[in-house]
């Protein structure tokens, strides 16, 4: 296992760990995570670094990375060609995302990130009336949340407006031990949320949204996982020519280390 940096485009310090050699994979956190947030990311790479490098890193904003104003969405897709860099040379690598990542992970290869392959777990889709969509103005919010120093309102606002939890639920949570670490990560939500864009609107996705992402992308969810995300992930699949779509044990927004160590090394080998 090796730490380290990269500097972005915009000079901005990103921060990662690598395991193993070999074909490069990179590991995308959602929102709010990073690497001392997602143990399971570690644990995957460790199982995978026998055959593969695989890269960890934490989003600009948050964990160990820094950030430089203004964002765009732009800048975490230098952030992520750095990284492969890095990681092969220039080469393709295999992206894996958590989420929201998913998002990032695709707008970055639309706009010409080197990319061999995508696998996304649950991406958020909302393109019917399975869940609730997103607010209009969900990213302003947050924003102006952030702004006017209430980082703990923006946090409430992803939990309450993306997750589904009740409010009365998130004001509890509001006294728990790790809320100062959401609130530390509070003002990247919004860089999700551009990343998102329309696609949790309840209405179908774009005809050419990721129009030019051709490379073969595995989409993911949990058996037993919420029904939005099992639909969101269905739309997303049947929306990209060269997607497939995969259920894997795991329920909750989750899986176990191990089964995605198995899917990523199977969708690397078939692909």
């Amino acid at each position: 296992m090796f730490q380290g940096t990269v500097t972005s485009a915009d000079g901005t310090t990103i921060a990662y760990t690598a395991w193993g050699d070999g074909d490069p994979i990179v590991l995308i956190d959602g929102a709010t995570a990073h690497r001392a947030a997602t143990p399971e990311n570690a644990q995957t790479a460790e199982l995978l670094a026998g055959e593969f490098q695989v890269i960890n890193y934490d989003r600009r904003g948050r964990g160990e990375s820094g950030d430089t104003a203004p964002y765009a969405v732009e800048r975490e897709f230098e952030d992520l060609a750095a990284i492969i860099e890095r990681a092969g040379g220039g080469r393709p690598a295999t992206v894996f995302a958590w989420s929201s990542g998913g998002h990032l992970a695709l707008n970055a290869a639309q706009a010409g990130v080197p990319i061999a392959r995508l696998a996304l777990f649950e991406p958020p889709v909302i393109v019917d009336d399975s869940a609730p969509p997103l607010p209009a103005d969900y990213v302003e919010r947050l924003d102006a949340a952030v702004a006017d120093g209430r980082p703990g309102d923006a946090v409430a606002l992803f939990m309450t407006a993306t997750a589904g939890m009740p409010e009365d639920v998130v004001a509890e949570m509001r006294g728990s031990d790790f809320w100062p670490a959401l609130e530390a990560v509070a003002p990247t939500i919004a860089y999700d949320g551009r990343n998102v864009g329309d696609t949790m609107s309840g209405k179908p996705l774009r005809a050419d949204l990721w129009s030019g992402v051709r490379v073969p992308v595995l989409v993911l969810h949990g058996r037993d996982t919420w029904p939005h995300l099992a639909a969101g992930a269905k739309a997303l699949a049947a929306h990209l020519p060269t997607a497939t779509l995969k259920a894997v044990p795991g329920e909750d927004h989750s899986t176990t280390a191990d089964v995605l160590a198995s899917v990523l090394r199977d969708f690397i080998q078939g692909a």
